[in-house]
């Protein structure tokens, strides 16, 4: 049984279900997010408080039953307002496993990125108290996952497949796609603006504003996001956090601790132990 902490974290995985994780805050008024993006599809719903929700441009103020959804790789940030009490809880799905799951070749992203339908937040809070609940087995939970989005797709549609930015000049588009793709394979290492332009055959300056209107997220940013990454899927391997935090590319345990709670909200203590 997982014991309480201040923010009363719960995360759920669970072996047989790789592709899935989920996560409760229970109260949230020390939660603090910095940018950040998830690989995988995220949806959430706010059950309690009131939250500032921003996503690539947009901003919006959310509240109890509002559910929010984020593409994979979508730059995103939300805090409560002013230290209030704010509870959510946020169910990540693998792109792969749902592209599957719908039949196509690759994950074809999610039009809207949120809803005040109450019906969609009923189902979706049903949704996470079966996840939550130790008494179902493997099977049932993802039963209840895959009709979940099978629902959702049905209920809100999709956009063609890609990355964002589709709509670049080819060229560009290449060109942004080189130097995601080399800093997420050299994430864990050191690595220069002028390596990174050389891979994508922009100019620095050139790619840092490009770079951040596509992904939201400067090249620093997003190799740090990369880092973390890696140093969750580290984390669940059991592995120390010292370790993992300096094969992830840190200069040490506590730079690696800064940056997890920024993007994670979580400390990797917390997050290990799935309080």
């Amino acid at each position: 049984m997982a014991r309480a902490s201040r923010s009363r974290h719960r995360f759920w995985r669970d072996p047989a279900l790789p592709h899935l994780e989920a996560r409760s805050i229970e109260d949230g008024q020390e939660v603090r997010y910095g940018w950040h993006s998830h690989p995988t599809f995220s949806i959430g719903l706010v059950t309690g408080g009131v939250s500032d929700f921003r996503i690539g441009a947009e901003c919006h103020r959310i509240a109890a039953g509002t559910v929010v959804l984020m593409n994979p790789d979508e730059a995103h940030v939300c805090n409560p307002l002013n230290g209030q009490p704010w509870s959510y809880r946020m169910l990540y799905a693998d792109a792969a496993w749902l592209a599957a799951l719908e039949g196509e070749a690759t994950f074809r992203p999610h039009t809207p990125h949120l809803s005040r339908d109450p019906e969609l937040a009923d189902r979706l809070g049903r949704l996470f108290s079966l996840l939550f609940d130790p008494l179902p087995d493997s099977a049932e939970k993802e039963a209840a996952v895959r009709s979940f989005f099978v629902a959702l797709r049905q209920a809100l549609g999709g956009v063609p497949s890609g990355r964002h930015g589709e709509g670049r000049p080819g060229g560009e588009h290449a060109a942004l796609d080189r130097a995601a793709d080399f800093i997420s394979a050299h994430c864990t290492q050191p690595l220069r603006l002028a390596e990174i332009a050389a891979v994508s055959g922009l100019s620095p300056s050139y790619l840092v504003r490009s770079f951040k209107a596509r992904y939201g997220l400067t090249p620093h940013a997003y190799q740090i996001n990369r880092r973390i990454q890696f140093g969750r899927r580290e984390l669940l391997r059991g592995r120390p956090i010292v370790e993992v935090a300096l094969d992830a590319g840190f200069a040490d345990q506590a730079h690696f601790q800064r940056a997890f709670k920024r993007h994670v909200a979580a400390t990797p203590g917390q997050y290990m132990r799935r309080e």
